[in-house]
């Protein structure tokens, strides 16, 4: 066989099991980002081949221990905690139009960190209208931590960070491993906040669910599993692509190489059958 030709074939059979080997990571939900590498992520879940993201629920973490009993590889669970989720994530873009209005009518950042803040503890308060128990427990810890039944105060957080800019990525702060475990972290990677600080807020605290035995609902889902908005607020280091998107390329690349190669095989093979 001619040299050419084995050496065609040789970069055929590479591309497709790159090909082969990116598919298949992407459909077991596997991240371009990898969530163990974050801390706090890595406090709140564990790896679990099983799971339909290939993470689970640490039963030892303080913030997410609580979902631990729930069978995190069933798929028809793990969509519906994800679309409630992402209803979730959603409602938070308030927090971002309210700075930037604020922005826009020229307040101040200490103005604009006061406000957000406040309204985070709000809306996570919010979130447990349809759940009594869960607000009393929600409260009754937020209390014992923070003399405050609603949260952290704008005041705790900036004597804790000496930096209003601070307080507010506080306020849009989020929980990793809750993304971790529903599919979302790489969508939603740019909004982490990841510092030094390993005590967790509020919002990144879970109380145990009021409704023991059955599945946790939106509210102590998302409380428990702080929320998420999809603009971020400086704090990060990086940009880095949504899964989605980068997979596609990287696919349609491989695609297009896999094609070039194949037709360069056809078109080689061809002409020495002609000689």
């Amino acid at each position: 066989m001619n040299r050419t030709i084995k050496r065609s074939i040789a970069v055929l059979v590479l591309v497709i099991a790159l090909f082969a080997f990116t598919a298949s990571a992407y459909a077991a939900g596997y991240y371009i980002h990898n969530p163990m590498e974050n801390p706090k992520a890595a406090a709140d879940i564990i790896v679990d081949p099983d799971a339909v993201y290939g993470y689970a629920p640490n039963p030892d973490s303080v913030r997410l221990g609580a979902f631990a009993k729930y069978d995190w590889s069933d798929e028809a669970f793990v969509a519906q905690m994800k679309q409630e989720r992402e209803a979730y994530h959603e409602s938070i873009r308030e927090l971002y139009q309210t700075k930037a209005d604020m922005e826009a009518d020229g307040k101040t950042v200490e103005e604009i960190a006061r406000t957000v803040s406040n309204r985070r503890n709000e809306m996570r308060i919010e979130a447990y209208k349809d759940d009594p128990d869960g607000l009393a427990t929600l409260k009754d810890s937020n209390l014992q931590k923070y003399g405050n039944e609603t949260g952290g105060t704008p005041e705790y957080y900036f004597e804790k960070t000496g930096s209003w800019e601070a307080v507010i990525e506080k306020a849009f702060s989020t929980n990793a491993g809750a993304d971790a475990i529903l599919g979302l972290y790489d969508e939603y990677y740019d909004t982490y906040y990841i510092s030094d600080d390993s005590d967790p807020t509020e919002s990144e605290t879970v109380a145990e669910a009021s409704q023991a035995g059955t599945e946790p609902t939106t509210a102590t889902l998302s409380e428990s599993t702080p929320d998420q908005s999809v603009n971020p607020t400086g704090n990060q280091s990086k940009t880095s692509p949504q899964t989605g998107d980068t997979v596609n390329v990287v696919l349609i690349v491989m695609m297009t190489a896999t094609g070039a190669a194949l037709l360069s095989v056809i078109k080689l093979s061809s002409r020495k059958e002609k000689r």
